[in-house]
């Protein structure tokens, strides 16, 4: 089958859509496997103070 220019045309950039989809998709992956490697490496955040409550011994 023989395409004319304008398929061919077409044809790239449908080509260049479809990778570029595939790149992005590839990038998010990689940015939420990351996300979560920050979040498990973050230290914990400091307790709070004890507070001793009053114990009325009526």
């Amino acid at each position: 089958m023989v395409m004319t220019h304008t398929e061919q045309v077409i044809a790239n950039a449908l080509a260049l859509v479809e990778a570029s989809r595939a790149a992005r998709e590839r990038d998010q992956q990689r940015r939420a496997a990351w996300q979560k490697k920050v979040e498990l490496s973050r230290p914990l955040p400091p307790l709070p103070r004890p507070v001793q409550l009053p114990l009325a011994l009526n």
